[in-house]
């Protein structure tokens, strides 16, 4: 089982890491570093005005029984916020992170949302410096056994979907 996540995880490493490389490549940047495992900056960074060619991080997507839910556009797997946190603040690092890793954006990149998509994206700095989206200022996470389009197993106590 723990290898299995293991994998699940590198897979999502290497989509993430691929699409960033990709979007960053088109715009002419640098792909930036790793997804994050630390601890959060308290400080939410400010979301400059997106450029119609950017593409979207999360869509609105009805995910049966549970509804219309976020998902990211890169692989359309279910985000989630967690309970403990705040508005700019991730309290999910080391373990939780690894369970819950958190949904990244390059750096210099701007999170825009898809079709159905009603509230504002943003941004935070977590301790590594790489940066954690934000959906109406709740820091964004996977799950890290949901493997494929539609599943919602982080769906736990003191973890939310996260409707549009």
């Amino acid at each position: 089982m723990w290898m299995m996540a293991s994998l699940t995880r590198l897979g999502r490493s290497i989509v993430v890491v691929a699409c960033s490389a990709l979007l960053l490549a088109a715009c002419g940047g640098q792909a930036g570093g790793p997804a994050a495992t630390a601890s959060a900056s308290p400080s939410p960074s400010p979301s400059p005005t997106a450029t119609p060619a950017a593409a979207p991080v999360v869509l609105a997507q009805n995910v049966g029984t549970m509804g219309t839910i976020l998902v990211a556009a890169s692989n359309s797997h279910t985000v989630y916020t967690f309970d403990s946190d705040s508005p700019g603040v991730s309290r999910c690092t080391g373990g939780c992170a690894t369970t819950w890793p958190p949904v990244t954006v390059a750096a210099g990149a701007t999170p825009t949302g898809g079709p159905g998509v009603t509230g504002q994206l943003g941004t935070i700095t977590r301790g590594d410096g790489s940066l954690q989206v934000t959906y109406k200022g709740m820091p964004l996470y996977f799950f890290h056994s949901d493997s494929t389009s539609g599943d919602t197993k982080g769906n736990y106590t003191g973890w939310s979907l996260v409707k549009p």
